[in-house]
């Protein structure tokens, strides 16, 4: 596995003439990642991954401070799972604008996640876009864990007509249904123990008002619960760590 860090060395490593996946991370790397990349090297001649905790997309300067790096296991778990390339930039490799310039879109984002998060996927969409136009995969794989942000990355793609194909990929769960996740890491053991109810009350078949009403019984301070899409979304925290989930309806 090479590991790339300027935008200049992709323009030499990256190869020609051979269809290229890519897995954009933030690293912490689990198993709904790693089910990402088998996606990827299945529909694929070559895969890169990038690692980049992206600073434009944390509205909460603490939960920045507070994301789990773990560097030196990523890169062996994407060595083994056979990545062909791995992606670490810096933020001025990345931003040599100073975050000058973005991308925004003005009605899905607004919404759900959205809503609560100013300026999130504003910092999203502009990191996904210039590592786009830096690798030009043929395909880009984001988990359907955060379904508000592959519809908005999808919609971008095809408003800035990227030719990257941007493939969905289902939820990966905990043996007790809780959504894989890096902040899942962050959770003490009781916050652990509990927050499977999450995933167990968003998916009665209760109205909105009383799944929010479970929620807080159960201990979660709820941030949102909507129906969209024909999916209802979720958005709650466990102490200081915000969980996300989504179910078909």
């Amino acid at each position: 596995m090479k590991i790339i860090k300027t935008a200049a060395a992709l323009k030499k490593v990256l190869p020609k003439n051979k269809t290229l996946g890519f897995v954009p991370t933030m690293g912490a790397l689990h198993e709904g990642h790693l089910s990402l990349i088998k996606k990827s090297i299945r529909d694929n001649d070559f895969t890169i991954v990038s690692i980049y905790v992206n600073p434009t997309q944390f509205n909460d300067k603490k939960d920045l401070k507070n994301y789990p790096i773990t560097i030196e296991q990523d890169i062996k778990k994407l060595a083994a799972a056979g990545v062909d390339f791995l992606f670490m930039p810096s933020y001025k490799e990345m931003y040599p604008d100073g975050y000058s310039y973005r991308a925004a879109e003005n009605n899905i984002s607004k919404t759900l996640c959205g809503a609560s998060r100013p300026g999130h996927f504003e910092g999203v969409l502009t990191i996904v876009l210039k590592l786009l136009n830096l690798i030009q995969p043929a395909k880009a794989y984001f988990g359907e864990k955060d379904f508000q942000q592959y519809l908005l990355i999808k919609g971008m793609a095809r408003a800035f007509f990227i030719k990257t194909r941007i493939i969905p990929c289902k939820i990966i769960r905990e043996n007790d249904g809780l959504a894989k996740s890096s902040r899942n890491a962050l959770l003490s053991a009781e916050q652990r123990a509990r927050a499977p109810l999450f995933n167990k009350i968003l998916r009665s078949k209760k109205n909105i008002p009383a799944i929010k009403k479970e929620l807080a019984a159960a201990g979660f301070q709820v941030d949102y619960i909507e129906e969209k899409y024909d999916r209802i979304f979720g958005a709650v925290f466990a102490g200081k760590v915000r969980l996300i989930d989504n179910v078909k309806r």
